[in-house]
């Protein structure tokens, strides 16, 4: 059992019965009262966000939470579909449970899945990602000594600050935790 000392971001937990990914967590003592953990956690399994407070008592476990890795295939209405890279077998997750990933997600991505009791509940995206340019307007000539910048369209219709610099068909790493531009390729 795990208690209030082992909580940092990117814990997994079984709370209520229910896998969480510790997002946020701020350690409290005031006075005569016991210590408190203020956490913010991620449902593995409905991708739904909630704030805890922890009390010092409180006892948890761990999520047996294990890692395999898979290509993206396809969205399908509601649910994104993967095949296993090991065994080949094809599986879905709700776009719900994705959350932000399904913007970076492009047929072929490979990705790592997480799985909990068995099943594929999530995926991980490399941190900077490939894409390609697909609409960007002109560089306007002028005062460029602040840098400047535009907005650009990616492949996967995403839209990301760039220097001015960029055209379409330019490849682009974008950082997927911050959805941020991060270089040319």
């Amino acid at each position: 059992m795990l208690g209030l000392t082992d909580i940092k971001n990117g814990k997994k937990i079984v709370w209520d019965g229910q896998p969480y990914v510790v997002l946020e967590y701020q350690h409290s003592k005031t006075g005569r009262a016991g210590a408190v953990m203020r956490t913010k956690l991620r449902n593995l399994l409905t991708g739904a966000t909630i704030e805890y407070t922890f009390q010092d008592k409180d006892k948890f476990e761990e999520a047996e939470v294990t890692k395999s890795s898979a290509q993206f295939l396809y969205p399908e209405g509601d649910e994104y579909h993967f095949m296993d890279s090991e065994s080949y077998e094809q599986f879905a997750i709700p776009a719900g449970t994705l959350g932000d990933a399904t913007k970076y997600l492009i047929e072929g991505t490979e990705v790592t899945v997480l799985n909990y009791a068995g099943r594929a509940i999530n995926v991980e995206l490399p941190v900077k990602m490939e894409f390609e340019v697909k609409e960007a307007p002109p560089g306007i000539k002028g005062d460029t000594a602040s840098g400047g910048d535009k907005v650009v369209v990616l492949e996967n219709g995403l839209t990301v600050t760039v220097p001015l610099f960029i055209n379409a068909g330019d490849r682009l790493i974008v950082n997927t935790e911050k959805g941020t531009y991060v270089s040319r390729a």
